[in-house]
């Protein structure tokens, strides 16, 4: 059964809903445009490729607004992942960046350690995500006043308290425009406005990172549980979204 046909289920105020999102969208247009008429916006949508994140990065080329895109790619992405980013970066009208993380850091590491190290321990796993994920993350937003997340409070636990605005990290502030949907009101749009989406959605994969530290879920499971499956659950984190103290701020990927 395809993710569409399971899942969309809008809520009752799913239009405030999507209102409310777009006026967050343009908003961040507004504040974080670019210095110069041709110059790089300062605001830029951290895209995953998931379900959310396309809702995103449809909003922000179906309103046309001056808002980048850049996706990390890890180098452990499944094969649909990249097909999916390939259709993004040829159908959309917003730039659309890849990062990748440093060839010879990779290198080093999967030769001191091994290509599946991230079995081995929870300090193993996330010292694959800093060189793969956080570096490129770093680079990505060097020049970005604010960014913006696909972040839900109901994905999980840790992110139950996501504001739609958090100015906890100085260095720039992170949107999260979905904070208040649903799963349901997700694949709605999805299936309303014929969004592209991650094939793998449609084999019960709610959350999809790279391909070794990503599995289905079964019928009960959280939607994260899919994500580092063989970790105690307070190690379940890359670093993207977690946040570390006032000055520094990633989180779960």
């Amino acid at each position: 059964m395809k993710a569409t046909e399971l899942h969309a289920r809008p809520s009752v105020d799913f239009e405030a809903k999507l209102a409310h999102t777009e006026s967050l969208l343009r908003q961040a247009a507004s504040n974080y445009a670019p210095v110069l008429p041709a110059g790089p916006a300062l605001v830029s949508l951290a895209c995953s490729l998931g379900a959310e994140d396309m809702v995103l990065a449809h909003l922000i080329n179906r309103l046309q607004l001056d808002i980048g895109i850049f996706v990390l790619e890890t180098g452990r992405l499944h094969a649909e992942t990249l097909d999916l980013l390939k259709q993004l970066k040829a159908t959309s009208r917003a730039p659309v960046e890849v990062f990748h993380p440093q060839t010879e850091a990779v290198v080093q590491f999967v030769q001191r350690e091994g290509q599946d190290a991230m079995y081995r321990s929870s300090e193993l796993r996330k010292a694959c995500c800093q060189i793969r994920k956080m570096e490129p993350l770093e680079r990505a937003l060097a020049d970005k006043k604010a960014w913006i997340t696909g972040l839900r409070r109901e994905q999980s636990g840790a992110r139950a308290e996501v504001p739609f605005e958090d100015r906890s990290d100085v260095r720039r502030v992170k949107l999260n425009p979905l904070a208040d949907w649903t799963w349901g009101d997700v694949w709605h749009y999805i299936g309303h406005h014929g969004v592209a989406y991650n094939p793998l959605h449609d084999q019960f994969y709610p959350s999809i990172g790279c391909e070794p530290c990503t599995r289905a879920i079964s019928l009960g499971e959280d939607f994260r549980a899919g994500r580092w499956w063989w970790e105690e659950e307070g190690n379940k984190e890359c670093g993207l979204h977690v946040k570390n103290d006032t000055s520094k701020q990633g989180e779960p990927a």
